[in-house]
């Protein structure tokens, strides 16, 4: 059994959660998620099965689409609905649609965050939420993300009351903290403000359209058509640049050789999938740090015994 099972996270379950039921469910043991969703935020959640764990990496690495809800007035200590409320203002005036609008396109691109004291990010080998629960507040790095697009779901002229709650669609880089974006946006509008609500809906090449509830996995898996549901690695690589070779370039791939770089590709720093003629992945090949105009293997994902 190997392939990308595209699940639908619920809220209430940790993304650990979910490895663990499905472990059961499947009986299997070589089984891993893509990246981690918070407890209260469902969606997307591709599950790497078999050989496919060798890829896992590289779907948490792809750009990630999320549709979510940003409350302003009030802010949180965990910057989502779960928090305790930290500051208060209400909404005295009325924002138009094209003032909210123009806050979102100028979070678009390129933008620094600090992460949240309720995240798994490591500071001195310790997870930040850690700190967090013992009350201790330290000095976070800042990040570089990439906002592609960040559009408003809402179709209100005007927007006022003592809070202001309204839907935003967001497709972004890795490591794009949404609940501080929330959070951003309420800044550049004048008021603290929260993430309410937030789904992901897109994780890689795979959509809500693609995934399966666990309820639905174990009835299958009671009926014996899980398989059916499996994607293959293939199409989890599919956002990457390709490389298709013959079988005799294949025999060096599987031995790891080091390959020059179409010319096509020099431009790229990142990974490359090196594919047979037939569609299967061989491998992820990397421009070679020392050696100008070649690249060298990243991950070999299949040898003579797994074609």
């Amino acid at each position: 059994m190997e392939g990308i099972l595209p699940l639908f996270k619920p809220k209430g379950l940790t993304s650990h959660d979910c490895v663990f039921k499905l472990r059961k469910i499947l009986r299997i043991k070589r089984i891993g998620h893509t990246g981690t969703l918070d407890p209260e935020v469902d969606g997307v959640l591709p599950i790497c099965i078999g050989r496919a764990t060798k890829v896992a990496e590289y779907i948490t690495n792809a750009g990630k689409s999320y549709e979510g809800e940003v409350t302003i007035g009030f802010s949180t200590t965990t910057e989502d609905a779960t928090g305790e409320v930290v500051e208060t203002k209400n909404v005295a005036s009325e924002f138009t649609r094209q003032e909210i609008e123009a806050v979102l396109k100028s979070l678009t691109g390129e933008i620094i965050q600090t992460p949240p004291m309720f995240s798994a990010v490591k500071v001195n080998g310790k997870r930040l939420y850690e700190y967090a629960r013992q009350g201790i507040e330290i000095e976070r790095p800042s990040r570089t993300v990439t906002i592609y697009s960040l559009d408003l779901l809402d179709d209100r002229e005007i927007f006022n009351g003592n809070t202001i709650s309204f839907r935003f669609r967001v497709a972004c880089s890795k490591g794009t903290y949404i609940r501080t974006l929330a959070v951003m946006i309420g800044e550049r509008l004048g008021f603290p403000a929260h993430m309410s609500a937030l789904t992901r809906i897109k994780s890689a090449s795979f959509s809500l359209e693609d995934c399966y509830t666990l309820s639905q996995i174990e009835e299958m898996v009671a009926n014996g058509s899980f398989d059916e549901v499996l994607r293959p690695i293939e199409e989890a690589l599919s956002y990457l640049p390709k490389l298709i070779i013959n079988d005799k370039l294949a025999e060096k791939v599987k031995n790891g050789a080091v390959l020059p770089i179409p010319t096509h590709l020099q431009e790229l720093s990142g990974p490359i999938v090196i594919e047979t003629e037939q569609g299967l992945a061989l491998a992820l090949y990397r421009p070679h740090t020392s050696k100008i105009g070649f690249m060298k293997p990243e991950k070999v994902l299949r040898n003579d015994a797994e074609i």
